[in-house]
C-alpha cells in the first residue's frame, strides 16, 4: 500500500459512521455470508476464526485488524472457543472541492474500499480506541456520536501510523510496552491491575511480575511515576491551580495529590513551581528541558494506595507566579565589554600567525575516509550510527556513558557506564561491576540526574518515549526497542559496533561459545536429550510458567542446553509463550525437570503439598529451587553464569 498517498487522502476526507457493533459468534458457529453496506474496519479481539472476505480467507488471530468497501462479502467462522470483534461502518468520500489530481489518486487507491489486514505492533491504543467508540455510540445521543466520530479518525490515524511503521517493528510487541502504550495514553483514568489483566489477556501475577522483571517497579507504581511527572510538567508550563492539575491527572483530591508530589519531590507544588522558574531565569540546560517521567525517590504502591481518596478538601497550594525581570543596565554593558576584548584579541592572534588556522584543530564530522599522513588530532572523533529515531552522530570513543538498558553486553564489552537505573544495580549477576556506578533511580532513570552527569552517550530502550525526547537534548542518545536482539550473539556483536569494541565483542562471544558448549556437554553425559523440562514461577497462591523468552532460566534451558518442554503445551509456550495455571492442571505442565522461581517455598513444602508432591520431578528432587532475584535477569553475563549454574545443579542430580 501506499501509505503516505493513503494519509493525504484521509487528511481531505469527510465521513460518517454508520454504525459500530460489538459482535460474539459462539464456538464452531459460522455466520451466513453478509453483504457489506458500508465501509467497515473489523477488529477480533479474542478468540479465534476465519473470515473470508471476497472468498479470501484470513485464519484471524486476537487484535486483527481487516478493513473492507462497501459490497464485499464478510463470513464469519468460529473455532473451537467463542470469537468476539467489533465492527465500523463508515461512508467516506474526499471533501469538496477536491483537486483533479487528488481526486485521479483516490479513484486509484480507493482507500475507502480497498480490502486489506493488519496484525498491529501495538494493538492496545487500537483496542482502547475501539472500546471507547463503542460505549459513545451507544448513549444514542448527539454528543456520544460526535465523539465516537473523534475517535475514529484517531482510530484511522493509527492504523496507517502503524501501517507505515510495520516493516520496521514487526516484531511482537512486549507485554511490559503494552503497559506502559496504556499507562502513557490513559493515566487520567482509572487504572487497576485487573484492568489491565483484561485488556491484556495475561493473568495479574504474571502481569505485575513480568512488569517489575523488565522495568524495576510495579505497574502501579509506575502509573503514580507518570502522575507525578505530568503533574510536574503542568506546574512549569501553565498556571493552572492544583485542583484543574489533580482532575487532569487521575485524581479527584487535590490535598492528596499535593501530599503524594512533596513526598516524591521532596518540595510542595507550590515551592517546586518557583524553585524551577527561577532556575529557568539563569537558563539552566538540565532544567529548562520538560521533566522526565521518572520521580528521584522509588515509589511504592504497596505504602500508596494510588486510588484511595481518603482526604476531602481544595488542598488548594498557594503558587505564586514568579514575575520576570530585567538584567540590571551594569551587566549588560560589563557583557559587552568583555566581548568586545574578547573580539579584539581573537584578531590579534589570527594576524599574528598566518599558519595558525591551517595548525588547529577543526570541528569533527563522520567522514571516515581521510588523506595519508593526517595527525590523530585531525582524525574524525565521531560517526554517524543509524536508529529508530533516524542518523545520529555518537562519540567513537564515549568516556561517559549512561545506559537504561543493556547493561549486561556493556560490561561484556569492559564498558562501565557513570550511571544507570536501579534495577540494574540490583543485578547479582552484574553487581562487583557496577558497586562504583551512580544509580539514577528507578525505570530508565531520572532526567535530572542523567543531565547531571553530562554524559556523551546514552544508551536507552522505547520503553520511555517521552524521557527518550528529552535525553537528546542533553548527549546523543542511541534508542534500541526492546526485544530487537533475538540472541547473545546478536546484542554483543552490536555493542561491540557501536562502541568500537569489535574485539573485545569477538573475544568476550567466543568464551561465552566455549563455555556454554563445555556446559550443555557435561550435561548431555548425565541427561538424557530428550527429557522434558518445565520453567514454573510460584509466588504466593499463583503459578505460572513460561517459554524461552520471559528469563526465569527458560533462556538457558530451552535456548542453550537445548531442552525441550513437555510435548503437549509447547505450542502454547512458543505463543503467547507463557500460561497462567491452577494446581489442577499443573501435571500437564510439569516436565522431567522443573526450574522453580519461588520467594516462599522449599522441597519440603513441594513434597508435603498433595498435587506438587505427586511430581515425579518433585518425588525424584529434580527441581532447581531460586529467588525471583536472580532469575528474573536474562542479560549476556546472566545468561551465560545462570547455564554453569544449571549445569552444576543438572550433573549434582546424578552424583
Amino acid at each position: 500500500m501506499e501509505i503516505q498517498n493513503h494519509m493525504m487522502l484521509w487528511n481531505h476526507a469527510s465521513f460518517n459512521i454508520f454504525d459500530i457493533r460489538r459482535v460474539v459468534v459462539q464456538a464452531g458457529q459460522t455466520l451466513r455470508p453478509y453483504v457489506l453496506p458500508a465501509s467497515v474496519f473489523i477488529m477480533s479481539v479474542r478468540g479465534s476464526a476465519q473470515i473470508i472476505l471476497d472468498e479470501t480467507s484470513h485464519n484471524t488471530r486476537r487484535f486483527q485488524i481487516f478493513h473492507a468497501g462497501k459490497g464485499s462479502i464478510l463470513n464469519v467462522e468460529a473455532g473451537q472457543e467463542e470469537f468476539e470483534y467489533y465492527c465500523v461502518y463508515y461512508k467516506a468520500k474526499l471533501s469538496l472541492p477536491a483537486h483533479s489530481e487528488l481526486a485521479a489518486l483516490a479513484e486509484r487507491l480507493r482507500p475507502f474500499h480497498v480490502t486489506y489486514s493488519l496484525i498491529p505492533a501495538e494493538p492496545v491504543i487500537l483496542y482502547r480506541c475501539l472500546t471507547d467508540m463503542h460505549k459513545e455510540w451507544s448513549k444514542a445521543e448527539a454528543l456520544g456520536h460526535l465523539r465516537a466520530k473523534s475517535l475514529l479518525f484517531q482510530f484511522i490515524t493509527e492504523v496507517l501510523n502503524q501501517m507505515q511503521t510495520q516493516g520496521v517493528r514487526s516484531q511482537k510487541r512486549d507485554l511490559a510496552a503494552q503497559i506502559i502504550t496504556i499507562i502513557q495514553s490513559r493515566f487520567a483514568e482509572a487504572i487497576t491491575l485487573e484492568l489491565l489483566s483484561e485488556n491484556l489477556n495475561y493473568s495479574v501475577p504474571h502481569l505485575s511480575s513480568y512488569f517489575k522483571s523488565r522495568t524495576g517497579l510495579s505497574p502501579i507504581d509506575y502509573l503514580i511515576k507518570v502522575r507525578i511527572e505530568k503533574t510536574a510538567a503542568l506546574l512549569l508550563e501553565t498556571d493552572a491551580t492544583l485542583k484543574e492539575i489533580a482532575s487532569s491527572v487521575g485524581y479527584q483530591d487535590p490535598y492528596y495529590l499535593g501530599r503524594l508530589f512533596k513526598k516524591y519531590k521532596g518540595v510542595s507544588p507550590s515551592h517546586f513551581r518557583a524553585e524551577h522558574r527561577a532556575t529557568q531565569r539563569e537558563d539552566s540546560p538540565s532544567t529548562t528541558m520538560r521533566l522526565s517521567i521518572g520521580p528521584p525517590n522509588p515509589l511504592s504502591y504497596t505504602v500508596v494506595d494510588d486510588n484511595d481518596y481518603q482526604r476531602v478538601g481544595n488542598g488548594e497550594d498557594e503558587l505564586y507566579m514568579y514575575r520576570g525581570s530585567r538584567p540590571p543596565i551594569t551587566a549588560v554593558l560589563l557583557l559587552s565589554f568583555m566581548l568586545l576584548i574578547s573580539a579584539c584579541g581573537t584578531e590579534a592572534t589570527g594576524n599574528s600567525s598566518s599558519g595558525a588556522a591551517e595548525n588547529a584543530t577543526t570541528p569533527t564530522n563522520t567522514k571516515q575516509g581521510q588523506a595519508a599522513g593526517t595527525t590523530t588530532a585531525e582524525q574524525p572523533q565521531t560517526k554517524t550510527v543509524s536508529t529508530v529515531t533516524g542518523d545520529i552522530e555518537v562519540p567513537l570513543q564515549p568516556k561517559r556513558i549512561v545506559a537504561g538498558e543493556y547493561l549486561g553486553s556493556l560490561i561484556a564489552l569492559g564498558v562501565t557506564p557513570v550511571g544507570t537505573s536501579s534495577h540494574h544495580i540490583a543485578n547479582p549477576y552484574l553487581h562487583d561491576a557496577l558497586k562504583d556506578v551512580e544509580d539514577l533511580g528507578d525505570g530508565n532513570g531520572n532526567l535530572e540526574k542523567i543531565a547531571a552527569m553530562e554524559p556523551d552517550l546514552i544508551i536507552m530502550d522505547d520503553m520511555y518515549a517521552e524521557m527518550n525526547e528529552q535525553l537528546t537534548k542533553i548527549a546523543p542518545t542511541v534508542i534500541i526497542p526492546y526485544a530487537s536482539f533475538k540472541t547473545v550473539h546478536e546484542e554483543v556483536s552490536y555493542f561491540g559496533e557501536l562502541l568500537g569494541k569489535q574485539e573485545e565483542a569477538n573475544a568476550w562471544l567466543a568464551d561465552y561459545d566455549r563455555r556454554t558448549a563445555a556446559a550443555k556437554e557435561r550435561v548431555l553425559q548425565v541427561i538424557p536429550a530428550d527429557s522434558t523440562f518445565s520453567i514454573l514461577e510460584y509466588m504466593g497462591k499463583d503459578i505460572s510458567t513460561v517459554g524461552a523468552n520471559y528469563g526465569k532460566g527458560g533462556p538457558v534451558i530451552y535456548n542453550v542446553l537445548g531442552f525441550k518442554p513437555p510435548a503437549e503445551v509447547i505450542a502454547e509456550l512458543t505463543d503467547p509463550g507463557w500460561a497462567s495455571l491452577s494446581t489442577e492442571v499443573l501435571p500437564k505442565y510439569a516436565g522431567d525437570y522443573i526450574v522453580l522461581t519461588t520467594d516462599n517455598q522449599t522441597m519440603e513444602d513441594l513434597k508435603a503439598d498433595p498435587i506438587w508432591g505427586g511430581l515425579d520431578a518433585v518425588k525424584n528432587d529434580h527441581v532447581y529451587i531460586w529467588g525471583a532475584d536472580r532469575s528474573w535477569y536474562w542479560d549476556p553475563i546472566a545468561i551465560l553464569t545462570q547455564t554453569e549454574e544449571l549445569a552444576d545443579w543438572l550433573v549434582e542430580t546424578k552424583n
